[in-house]
């Protein structure tokens, strides 16, 4: 682990292991964290921040620059830790390596644009004025599934804005999110500003309650799963913290009538494919109206039986491993209900310990759990309907809320379809994944609340505080 700058075992010396999802060799020795480990990296986190949180803008900026030029020149390193404990492609590799050298210089340049503003005021001779400053420690917990990406957003805008952090690593890829504590060190960040808890899996929940409770922890942020962001919610709540939650997610992929089919495919291919749909924006469905459905799942069948799974140490198949076998299992349950009520498998379908080729389901209905629940894995499911009404009340049936998409050559209409689907992310001829450090990024409804990324993200990882000045006597009532 990384606490107070330094490389610490946990206190009892305890360990876990993490074992490649495609081989099945060990490929990680982590710490195990005591709870009290936890709290040791709360307080290392509280003892730099009044330093750190007094370092002027140029000074940060000109850190996470550097780090962006580190974690881009670390790739390769990076890549291989990625690799052995995810089964993750080398493309997914470097599209996490790409964005998070982008979000360190967006949130770099985020530094200087942490203002506040001067409040008109009733009371003559006063000077009102509203201030951003930082929280203090900030308790980040990212996932596996894109683990430089989403580790380096969970901390990213966080240091920018003069708060330390303590991560928790996931469990299933503890030395690739220990590394980014390395691209930082090397960046030059203080001893303390940044510390990363490893932990087994049976403890998480203990440690996750500690830091919580913690009492210099001020702000939570968690991306993961909606089951453990509503407990981490809820305890968040007990203790009255704030978090920031970007959850679960089923993309819905509207095709209307008189969309570029051929675009369409390659779109909804990306979205449910790539990275073995492990993506909370994957898409999940997608709603195609009857009159083009047989065009459109005629080509994107054709798309899908070519993107095979295998070994990404190889190098010659596009999709990897799933990041267990049991999550394989898991999504093979899904397939083997919907065709149980009724639904065709049109490829894949069979899964080979954490091995799944991409997968197409037709004519899936309500009645099916892969209609309302999320595979997390790659499996599309196609929906067809008889309206543009339909498609609509089909994409908003769903607990979910995170990314859409809506394919047409009418952009006055698509964008008509885009207004009324309830998501917090939709985009118009595009795919439903899709990612950029400055946009607001985050859900509605069961996939979370807040946002993270650009002027958005400043009220997440920063306290507005009021302050007066008063220049002449003051009348008071009493």
């Amino acid at each position: 682990m990384l606490v107070g700058g330094r490389d610490v075992e946990a206190a009892n010396a305890a360990t876990f292991e993490r074992h490649s999802p495609v081989s099945g060799m060990l490929v990680t020795v982590a710490a195990a964290a005591t709870v009290a480990d936890a709290a040791a990296a709360a307080d290392a986190a509280a003892a730099a921040f009044p330093e750190w949180s007094k370092t002027n803008p140029g000074v940060r900026r000109t850190l996470l620059e550097r780090a962006a030029q580190l974690v881009l020149a670390r790739e390769e390193e990076l890549a291989a830790a990625m690799t052995a404990e995810t089964g993750a492609t080398r493309e997914w590799c470097a599209f996490n390596v790409a964005i998070s050298a982008k979000i360190f210089l967006e949130t770099a340049a985020m530094t200087t644009q942490i203002g506040g503003q001067v409040i008109p005021t009733d009371c003559a001779g006063r000077t009102s004025m509203a201030f951003r400053q930082p929280a203090g420690v900030c308790f980040a917990i990212a996932p596996w599934n894109a683990p430089v990406l989403l580790g380096v957003r969970s901390i990213a805008m966080a240091l920018a804005c003069g708060n330390t952090v303590v991560l928790k690593s996931s469990e299933l890829c503890p030395a690739t999110h220990r590394l980014i504590g390395d691209v930082l060190a090397e960046a030059g960040l203080p001893a303390g500003v940044l510390n990363i808890v490893s932990n087994a899996p049976a403890d998480a929940s203990a440690i996750v309650e500690t830091l919580i409770a913690h009492p210099v922890v001020r702000r939570i942020n968690f991306t993961g799963s909606t089951r453990v962001g509503r407990i981490i919610a809820q305890s968040a709540a007990r203790h009255l913290k704030r978090c920031l939650l970007e959850l679960g997610g089923k993309a819905a992929f509207i095709v209307l009538d008189d969309a570029d089919l051929d675009e369409a495919v390659a779109a909804a291919a990306f979205g449910a494919f790539f990275n073995q749909g492990q993506i909370c924006m994957s898409t999940e469905r997608i709603i195609v109206l009857d009159g083009i459905a047989d065009a459109f799942v005629e080509r994107f069948l054709a798309k899908a039986r070519s993107l095979r799974a295998g070994d990404p140490a190889l190098g010659d198949l596009p999709l990897g491993g799933l990041v267990t076998a049991e999550s394989a299992r898991r999504v093979r349950g899904l397939v083997d209900d919907a065709v149980a009520k009724g639904a065709v498998v049109l490829s894949g379908g069979d899964n080979h310990d954490a091995f799944m080729d991409a997968t197409v389901i037709d004519h899936v209905t309500r009645a099916m759990r892969l209609y309302h629940e999320e595979s997390f894995g790659p499996v599309a499911a196609i929906i067809r309907v008889g309206s543009l009404e339909e498609a609509i009340t089909v994409a908003n049936d769903c607990e979910y809320g995170l990314s859409a998409a809506v394919f047409s050559r009418d952009i006055g209409r698509a964008l008509d379809v885009a207004r009324q689907i309830e998501s917090g992310i939709c985009h118009i001829n595009s795919a439903t994944v899709c990612d950029e450090p400055q946009i607001p990024f985050g859900g509605v409804k069961a996939s979370g609340y807040g946002k993270f990324g650009g002027p958005a993200a400043l009220d997440e990882f920063t306290e507005l505080r009021w302050i007066t000045i008063s220049g002449g006597q003051e009348e008071y009532p009493i």
